[in-house]
């Protein structure tokens, strides 16, 4: 017994000092994160070089907000996900403080990652690379190939260099969508729809197999204006004859035949690009236009991102007293809190009582790049935002790419309403649409029987028929909000009611002729609407300070972000997509597009302000 208790004592010695050992090691290690992370940002401290060229080079989509989680976003990018989007503001502020740097006299724009963006913002950026022009300083642009997006851009460069085995593709604006009626007429589906307006096409994809006169009629305005707005812009940056894209697109077959079927050939031929360089060449000619040396090994250059941390890191700007508050409306506007990227009636209705609860605030802008969604998280919002104003502070809209429907709703309260001269609006009008499966199931001999204890108990019920009840309900509160929609807009641009309804009706409008029927007050993009809004609180130029309102990441979230950073080598791995390939995977999507449209919006009452006019 007390050879079994030596033995006892000793393994329990034993085992607390094995555990001491690892306590101390997890110190240890503990001790030694920490100093990797302060290593790392120390490291990571981003110093300008005396002399760069600044790159753009935008990735995905030009956006007014990034969507999705930021911490998730974050991590996926710190795996090396390539980027779905990139944010506007930070391409536009970075171009605005190269414009001062002296450090910086070359801005290059590498735009083959760009694949959309709304016309309103190409010209928004385009109007701060042409700032940076008169400025004395240096545009080039370079690519592989150019789209019509990404050629926008590279049109307002000093020169513009492609690739020899390069192309540009400007072939005009479209609007081209799948419709399902037969489809889903032979699944026996019974879509029940009910609109006010006769131009409120979104629910046409599922009740028509074709385009409606009064939606093509409408479509055939806002692309044309689209178009003369984008051959306007490029002709004049280029120094293009009239027409000249036009006749480009129009006449390709021919001018890549008399081009011997050389694309690249046929691009310089007609005056797109200025030369056709090899990537090596490129980057010997902008050694030289950088650094002025032929002979350099390489020159200088720092992308917008690392450029604009380095600035703000050198910049040490007290908060100020006075504070215009910036809130993003970007997406489908849904009912409850939802992440960016879309638009929740109570997330974007807290961000606005935040500003309001802020006593620096001075004034608001609400930035809307929306199609509009849920009819019930519209007025939310707006009711948050007439809230803020009955504390006599301005709130200024301005529009980005599409304000459109509830777009237009959240809008329309505002003390003045700007818009880009491209920007799609109005689509004032409210529509519904019940899908039932009845005639689905008797084809598989399926029967639904019971009872309830109403009237109106069981007629919503989706595997029997719509109850006439319930679709004159539906058909009766439609009709309200459509009256509801223009006496609001009636109300807040003090316009006749009749008026109103003459350019409501669901109708689309791009801004120019928005402003013409008195939807808008003035065209202009997000800094002329900031500068409007503090006008109109007194404020002077410098007096403020502009405040983004959004949801920033913990410390918690920040701390494992930086310890993911020190880690990316060794978490890097080789993702396996989907194995479906591009096309098919267009195809599935579009087969779908019906069905996730109306999973995604979810107004408890399914009374949508909706609008299908976004053109990338």
């Amino acid at each position: 017994m007390n050879v079994l208790r030596l033995i006892k004592t000793l393994l329990a010695g034993l085992w607390r000092a094995l555990d001491g050992v690892r306590k101390a090691l997890h110190l240890v290690f503990l001790l030694f994160l920490v100093i990797i992370l302060l290593a790392s940002v120390a490291s990571n401290e981003l110093r300008m070089p005396r002399e760069a060229a600044l790159i753009i080079a935008p990735q995905g989509v030009l956006v007014d907000q990034l969507s999705g989680d930021p911490f998730e976003r974050a991590v996926a990018q710190i795996r090396g996900i390539p980027l779905s989007e990139t944010l506007l503001k930070d391409l536009i502020d970075a171009i605005r403080e190269a414009r001062d740097d002296d450090r910086i006299e070359t801005l290059v724009l590498q735009l083959d990652a760009m694949t959309g963006s709304g016309l309103s913002k190409l010209q928004e950026l385009s109007g701060e690379i042409v700032r940076f022009k008169e400025g004395g300083k240096r545009v080039i642009a370079v690519g592989d190939t150019f789209n019509r997006n990404q050629y926008y851009l590279a049109a307002h460069a000093d020169e513009i260099y492609m690739s020899p085995m390069g192309a540009v593709l400007i072939d005009g604006y479209s609007r081209f969508q799948p419709y399902y009626k037969s489809a889903i007429d032979s699944l026996y589906i019974d879509f029940h729809v009910w609109t006010v307006g006769e131009y409120k096409s979104f629910v046409e994809p599922i009740t028509r197999d074709d385009m409606s006169p009064e939606d093509r009629e409408a479509t055939e305005v806002f692309l044309g204006a689209l178009w003369e707005a984008y051959q306007s812009d490029v002709t004049a940056a280029r120094g293009f004859p009239e027409n000249a894209l036009q006749r480009f697109a129009d006449n390709a077959v021919e001018l890549l035949r008399d081009a011997g079927g050389d694309t690249a050939q046929m691009a310089l031929d007609y005056g797109l690009v200025d030369e056709l360089l090899s990537r090596d060449q490129m980057r010997d000619r902008l050694k030289v236009l950088v650094t002025d040396d032929e002979d350099a090994d390489d020159y200088e250059r720092i992308d917008h991102a690392d450029y604009l941390a380095a600035i703000r890191a050198e910049e040490s700007e007290a908060p100020a007293e006075n504070k215009i508050a910036v809130i993003v409306a970007a997406g489908p506007i849904l009912d409850g809190s939802q992440p960016p990227g879309t638009v929740g009636g109570d997330s974007t209705a807290a961000m606005i009582r935040a500003a309001r609860e802020d006593d620096d605030v001075k004034a608001l802008v609400l930035r809307v790049d929306s199609p509009g969604g849920s009819a019930f998280a519209s007025e939310v919002i707006l009711r948050e935002l007439q809230a803020f104003q009955e504390t006599d502070r301005p709130f200024i809209a301005s529009m980005s790419s599409v304000a459109a429907s509830g777009g237009y709703w959240i809008s329309m309260g505002a003390d003045e309403i700007w818009a880009s001269p491209t920007t799609i609006t109005g689509s004032i009008g409210v529509g519904a649409a019940f899908p039932t499966f009845s005639r689905s199931l008797d084809q598989l001999g399926v029967n639904v029987d019971g009872l309830g204890t109403t009237t109106l108990a069981g007629q919503t019920n989706p595997l029997r028929e719509l109850g006439p009840e319930i679709n004159e309900l539906i058909g009766l509160m439609i009709q309200n909000t459509y009256d509801a929609f223009i006496g609001r807009v009636a109300e807040f641009r003090d316009k006749d009611l009749m008026e109103v309804d003459g350019v409501a009706r669901g109708r689309v409008w791009v801004a120019t002729d928005a402003q013409a029927h008195g939807l808008v007050d003035e065209l202009g993009d997000l800094a002329d609407a900031i500068a409007s809004s503090a006008e109109l609180a007194g404020l002077e130029e410098d007096d403020y300070q502009i405040e983004y309102v959004q949801r920033n990441l913990s410390i918690a979230e920040m701390i494992a972000l930086q310890f993911a950073r020190i880690s990316a080598p060794l978490v890097r791995t080789v993702s396996v997509g989907s194995s479906v390939p591009a096309v098919f995977q267009t195809l599935l999507d579009a087969a779908g597009e019906p069905f996730r449209l109306f999973e995604l919006l979810n107004d408890p009452r399914d009374l949508y302000l909706y609008c299908f006019c976004d053109i990338r």
